[in-house]
């Protein structure tokens, strides 16, 4: 009968293991009562808490949110502080002839000009807010020397961070074939979050540059405080990786957030609007969780369509 008990005993805590790590991945997904959207994935931290990631999660493309790895490099290689603004680059004719041609393959470009000179911060600007593909290139190449050792090094940095879902092979995200999950994607995200100058500026609503003018972040909740790093296209929908406040015993914790596979379609708006909504749902779920209210928390921004 001991033994027979002691059976009883391993078997429950294996499933209760199992349960926690339903794909042995490294602790990547945790059961939560986290509202989950229906399609795609995402991965939600509240504070200091143990995140939570939704369940069966498989590398997808990701676009734009590659260019958060890019930006964690740059600012990891050339720290900056609140009033600094870094190195210094000098746009050349090959990469202002650059942007017509990767306009004309879909791509979002940031408008330069030969013998421009564009700081580190500026650079950052450019790459997060109006997430300029040529931008992560130029940096790539000032960052490592080259391209391809660049992406060596998102790459061995996120086997680093544990991100073993994960696959980049170029740093803006425009190759479909850079993939990730939104639990891999939280990691590098919280990482860059440890700079000031990060969360300071995927916080803009715009950014004014020497040649493209003032240019506005694509982030759909940016005015409803939610703060982050936008990706869309055809192929990775509508992604977010974004961080916001919720009210929790009276106080305020930061909500740090990925979401992935949002919408349908190829319409720039459409696939942001659905990321957004998703964002705000995985957020109310998780505020819900945190308050004595017999009514959950109400949709705290505008209701996308």
């Amino acid at each position: 009968m001991l033994l027979g008990a002691l059976l009883a005993l391993l078997l429950v805590a294996t499933a209760f293991a199992a349960a926690r790590h339903p794909h042995g991945d490294k602790g990547h997904a945790y059961p939560s009562p986290v509202r989950w959207p229906p399609e795609g994935q995402a991965a939600l931290v509240l504070g200091d808490g143990e995140p939570t990631a939704s369940p069966h999660e498989q590398p997808v493309p990701i676009a734009s949110l590659a260019k958060v790895m890019t930006a964690y490099l740059t600012l990891e290689h050339y720290p900056l502080g609140a009033a600094q603004d870094g190195f210094t680059i000098t746009v050349t004719a090959a990469e202002a002839q650059a942007v017509a041609e990767d306009a004309g393959e879909g791509q979002s470009v940031v408008a330069v000009r030969a013998g421009e000179q564009l700081t580190e911060r500026q650079l950052l600007e450019a790459l997060l807010i109006p997430s300029g593909n040529n931008i992560g290139w130029m940096l790539a190449s000032e960052v490592a020397g080259s391209e391809a050792r660049f992406i060596a090094e998102m790459n061995g940095t996120a086997s680093a961070l544990g991100m073993d879902q994960t696959n980049y092979t170029d740093p803006s995200g425009f190759d479909p074939a850079t993939v990730s999950t939104a639990a891999d994607q939280l990691r590098v995200f919280q990482r860059a979050m440890r700079s000031p100058v990060f969360r300071q500026i995927v916080s803009m609503a715009s950014v004014t540059l020497p040649v493209a003018g003032t240019l506005t972040n694509y982030n759909p909740l940016i005015s409803e405080g939610y703060a982050g790093k936008t990706g869309s296209d055809s192929a990775a929908e509508g992604c977010l990786a974004f961080f916001t406040h919720v009210p929790v015993g009276g106080l305020r914790q930061t909500a740090v957030g990925v979401v992935l596979g949002q919408g349908e379609g190829s319409d720039t708006r459409a696939l942001l609007a659905a990321a957004g909504e998703a964002a705000e749902q995985l957020v109310d779920s998780i505020a819900a969780q945190h308050t004595t209210d017999v009514n959950p928390p109400a949709n705290r921004g505008r209701k996308h369509q």
